[in-house]
């Protein structure tokens, strides 16, 4: 049976601010990046959607930024490799410290916003990144095909290729600007047949019409997109029509 993850980005509520349904989503997951409190989150927050995760057999990553809660974290920032290195460390550690208090375990990284599109292109920050990674002990969940994916690969770290089904792609298999018209997918069926693409077929269409090729080992969901639970109710469904089971790295 062919197997595939699918994670989400969760507990980006901050205080009295709340974003996205994650009681809704995590029981229809498989691994979620839980944000670590530079772009969303605060410990309480963290808490709470670590124990949804356990609750619901949910693979835990933690899901660092740039330090810009007032942009949630999309907002492009000069970092050197070390800088990327010490905030990875440092928000995983929050993260990885409420899951063993939980009684589990820190399962992987990713990066978000403008920090996941800045490393997918820098060789220096995909070298810190499999840096901490490895100090840390846990795998990537890096954009497909990336500079990112080959050089944390080529690191020793165990690397997990990422597709977007709710993202529209650029020719050079980058993310299109969420501005960007299709940038975002706002139609579920839409979403599923471009999940279905990349898992089946290795190729996501870009907005220019361009067949690029993927390798799909997890598919992402936002969870700050309205109709997050929508989506994933529907993948789940044609997933399971297609006898594609749901399984975490």
């Amino acid at each position: 049976m062919k197997t595939i993850d699918l994670n989400c980005d969760m507990g980006e509520s901050y205080g009295a601010w709340k974003m996205g349904d994650d009681a809704g989503i995590m029981p229809l997951i498989s691994s979620a990046n839980i944000a670590c409190g530079f772009h969303g989150g605060d410990p309480a927050t963290i808490r709470k959607t670590v124990r949804l995760a356990v609750d619901n057999g949910v693979a835990i990553g933690a899901h660092p930024s740039l330090p810009d809660i007032q942009g949630f974290g999309r907002r492009v920032m000069k970092i050197s490799p070390q800088d990327m290195y010490d905030l990875v460390v440092y928000q995983a550690g929050a993260v990885e410290a409420f899951a063993r208090a939980a009684g589990s375990k820190l399962h992987h990284i990713k990066c978000h916003g403008a920090l996941y599109n800045m490393a997918a292109t820098d060789e220096g920050l995909s070298e810190a990144m499999a840096r901490a990674a490895k100090d840390l002990g846990v795998m990537v969940y890096t954009l497909s095909n990336s500079t990112m994916m080959k050089i944390v690969k080529q690191k020793g770290v165990q690397t997990i290729a990422e597709v977007f089904a709710d993202r529209g792609y650029s020719d050079d298999g980058t993310l299109a600007p969420r501005d960007k018209p299709g940038g975002m997918i706002e139609d579920a069926q839409q979403s599923v047949k471009q999940a279905l693409g990349m898992i089946e077929g290795g190729f996501v269409t870009s907005l220019s019409g361009k067949r690029v090729p993927v390798a799909a080992d997890t598919i992402c969901l936002h969870g700050d997109q309205p109709g997050a639970v929508a989506f994933a109710k529907e993948l789940r469904k044609k997933f399971t029509e297609k006898g594609i089971q749901l399984v975490a790295p």
